[in-house]
């Protein structure tokens, strides 16, 4: 194959351009020759940029937490503590090292997922149309391009008039008109018109010099992290006053302020979520791997945060419910056409390479007529495919010299292009809904000269399955309190036919909710069960009527005119089917039929949202045991109970411990969840307050019995245990909202709660620092009392209170 230059390749007539790349538009290229293209030419993609390892590890240097452990290390310095120096340095490259290696591994499934949700092409190799991801696209290759695509390489139109737009490329809002000859650039979405085309350049060597992505896996700011810095705020701001009052009385007694300086730090930076954005990060990227497993891929990382407060999901009928397998099932021909006739002219005025059901199911018909001979001598001309506004399909083909007109369509619509009088039609219109009745679908075929009317030539009955699951599956999503919509173009009888063998009994027009003005009205969609006669625009005016009701809308859909509805839902979903368009706009992609999918993406959103809802209870309630056992105690005692080291080694080991709650098999909610948290904000203060209490009765107890008052290293060992304790157990009851012991942990997070107490013993038993080893019997002690306490005592408060104040989540 020749190399021609860029521009030339693109300004070539067609016949020179096909021959300089040795492609024949009628069967495509080889697989054999595509293989060596490829080998020669590379992948059609762009090799993104990234971020340097080392600068993204040096970037964990840089934040709060970061500053304070160094202000701190400064202080140490100065103060000639060479050895809590080195600890502190020490903790903060640990610090920096867990997030560089959790958030790396984060990315890992990110860009896994990026890789499966790739823009395909349907292209022709060896005379058999087929889809395959664009990055296997080389030059020469004959594409297919329809409405709703992400143009994948630079593609040359070889007939037809498309209209893209290429905004993203060149900044330009307006549509662009593209004739048989011109390029239209990778990148391109096509709005209008359908066309095939060859590909001239692809990869780095496009006329824009970039590769579509389909997706931009965005990190958009979710929902309870701005909950959780609300939180973080008010837990600083209490934290700050009570160090505030220990620094005044420090002061008032000859405290010298470098010498406290660095405990008020740790302390501050306790209330700091340290290992917030590693938990974060992880959670979401563990909840998409497993939901990739389960055949749903996220585009948006928050999308199953999303859609565990979904609680009404509007599906399309085609593929979602039934089978999209439609079959003609009846020929029904008018005047004097046979039905022979009535399929020849349906097939014709449909296109296989659009891999569209409908015009599958009449060329599969007509094949089993045997009459693909006859359509193999008509030579093809000009194709217009449907559209929603017309409700037809027509093609001029040419047989024996002359031309015709071929169409498919609604009835009404068909017989009103056939100049049909209304009663005429309104009898067509009968005996179609005598067909919808049985669920049935149908549609009016017609022909006639180029230039001239058509005539009507019959009626054809399709049908389209329901899936053999789809009624338990809506019955499960109605178990999880979600409320399921179905939407079809069909007419209201087939809608209510194929609806009701689902368990939805309730359908209207949508024309109904788009006459809904009243105030009455205005919940008229969350009434019903579904829509029929619908447009794909409508879907938008149905998620905002669901929105304006207050719920928390899904929508599935497949289509270019589906994108805005998508992204004005919560949870956008596109279907496995769905054009490149429709993946973008979504936030979550099924890779499967059918709602089994969506099932599993409620189900575990709910859990990633069961596990950070753990996260925010145990560091409320942690944040307030250390900081107000550390004031108190200093108000009656007169001293710190607990070093800056220990108290620094402590807020490492637990925050780090806890990112193994991303693994935990937590029971998800039955019910849509809610960002509306103040009953659990509430449990979580009590709790604190409660662990507070029990720590400090703890060290009152043990202030004569274990010699603490004389021992300040002792003290040190004693508290940091305490809270150690404490917080390895406060971690087993905040996971469930029930009784402590209604569900197992994951084994992951019962390693890293273990390792963690195992590791502190290990540490206060080698006596590092600061922390002096304690008989065997005092760490049994604390260890037994934590127990009680977090699993006995605060486990009944806990319950109690949900029970009085969250009855829904005690069930």
């Amino acid at each position: 194959m020749s190399n021609p230059q860029p521009g030339d390749i693109a300004s070539m007539p067609m016949a020179e351009t096909l021959a300089a790349l040795r492609a024949d538009p009628a069967v495509g290229l080889t697989a054999q020759d595509a293989e060596a293209r490829l080998q020669s030419q590379g992948y059609n993609e762009v090799e993104t940029r990234r971020e340097h390892p080392l600068r993204l590890f040096l970037a964990k240097f840089w934040g709060i937490s970061a500053w304070m452990l160094e202000l701190i290390m400064v202080v140490s310095a100065i103060l000639g503590k060479y050895s809590d120096l080195a600890v502190v340095g020490g903790l903060l490259v640990v610090n920096a090292v867990v997030g560089f290696v959790q958030e790396h591994r984060a990315a890992g499934v990110i860009e896994t997922l990026r890789r499966r949700l790739q823009v395909g092409a349907r292209v022709l190799r060896d005379a058999r149309w087929q889809a395959i991801p664009a990055r296997g696209l080389v030059p020469g290759d004959i594409v297919r391009l329809r409405p709703g695509d992400i143009v994948p390489a630079d593609v040359k139109i070889l007939a037809g008039t498309l209209s893209i737009d290429q905004s993203v490329l060149t900044g330009e809002s307006h549509e662009v008109e593209k004739r048989a000859g011109e390029v239209i650039p990778s990148g391109a979405v096509l709005r209008r018109g359908e066309a095939n085309g060859v590909v001239i350049l692809t990869g780095t060597k496009t006329l824009f010099g970039r590769t579509t992505e389909l997706v931009q896996l965005a990190h958009p700011k979710l929902h309870i992290e701005a909950i959780v810095a609300t939180v973080v705020r008010w837990l600083f701001g209490i934290v700050g006053a009570m160090l505030a009052l220990v620094v005044v009385m420090s002061l008032i007694e000859g405290a010298p302020i470098l010498e406290i300086l660095p405990l008020v730090l740790v302390l501050l930076m306790s209330a700091v979520p340290v290992a917030v954005p590693v938990m974060f990060t992880v959670t979401m990227a563990v909840g998409s791997a497993e939901l990739a497993k389960r055949g749903v891929l996220v585009t948006r990382l928050s999308a199953a945060e999303d859609a565990a407060t979904m609680n009404v999901l509007c599906v399309d009928k085609t593929g979602t419910i039934t089978m999209n397998q439609l079959a003609v099932t009846g020929v029904i021909p008018l005047a004097k056409a046979s039905e022979e006739e009535v399929l020849r002219a349906g097939a014709l005025a449909s296109q296989e390479a659009n891999q569209d059901p409908i015009d599958l199911a009449f060329l599969a018909a007509a094949r089993d007529r045997g009459l693909s001979g006859s359509l193999a001598t008509v030579v093809p001309g000009s194709f217009t495919p449907f559209d929603p506004l017309t409700r037809m399909t027509a093609a001029v083909v040419q047989q024996q010299g002359q031309q015709i007109r071929v169409m498919k369509g609604a009835v009404r619509s068909v017989a009103e292009g056939c100049g049909l009088a209304a009663p005429e039609i309104d009898a067509l219109e009968r005996r179609a809904h005598e067909a919808a009745l049985k669920g049935y679908r149908t549609l009016a075929v017609a022909q006639g000269p180029a230039a001239g009317p058509p005539a009507l030539l019959g009626l054809v009955t399709l049908y389209d399955p329901p899936r053999p699951d789809a009624k338990a599956l809506i019955a499960a999503l109605r178990g999880l309190g979600v409320d399921v919509k179905m939407l079809t173009g069909d007419a209201l009888p087939v809608a209510q036919e194929i609806a009701q063998g689902v368990g939805l009994a309730n359908i209207r027009r949508v024309g109904d909710l788009k006459a809904a003005n009243t105030r009455e009205d205005a919940d008229l969609s969350a009434d019903v069960d579904g829509f029929a006669e619908v447009y794909p625009e409508d879907k938008f005016i149905v998620v905002q009527h669901l929105q304006a009701a207050g719920h928390v809308t899904g929508m599935t859909g497949d289509g270019v005119n589906d994108a805005p509805a998508l992204r004005q839902a919560e949870v956008g979903i596109a279907v496995s089917t769905a054009t490149d368009v429709a993946k973008g706009a979504a936030s979550v992609v099924l890779t499967e039929p059918g709602l089994a999918n969506i099932v599993a993406l409620v189900e575990q959103g709910r859990t990633i949202y069961q596990r950070i809802l753990t996260w925010i209870i145990n560091k409320i309630s942690r944040t307030i045991l250390k900081a107000a056992f550390v004031a108190i105690a200093f108000v009656f005692t007169g001293k710190f109970v607990v070093s800056a080291f220990a108290m620094l080694l402590l807020v490492f080991m637990t925050d780090f411990a806890k990112i193994a709650l991303a693994t935990d098999t937590v029971r998800w909610s039955r019910h849509p969840e809610t960002w509306r948290i103040g009953g659990l904000v509430a449990v979580s203060v009590t709790l604190g307050v409660a662990m507070v209490v029990e720590a400090l009765l703890l060290l009152y107890l043990a202030w004569p019995g274990f010699g603490l008052a004389a021992n300040d290293e002792a003290l040190y060992t004693f508290s940091f245990l305490t809270m150690l304790f404490f917080g390895v157990f406060s971690i087993l009851s905040a996971r469930e909202r029930r009784w402590f012991g209604a569900s197992m942990p994951s084994r992951t997070l019962m390693a890293a709660l273990a390792g963690e107490a195992l590791l502190g013993v290990v540490l206060t038993n080698v006596g590092i620092p600061g922390l002096m080893p304690l008989p065997w019997w005092q760490s049994l002690a604390v260890f037994g009392y934590a127990m009680v306490a977090c699993l006995g005592v605060n486990d009944a408060i806990k319950v109690a209170m949900i029970r009085w104040r969250l009855p829904k989540l005690a069930m």
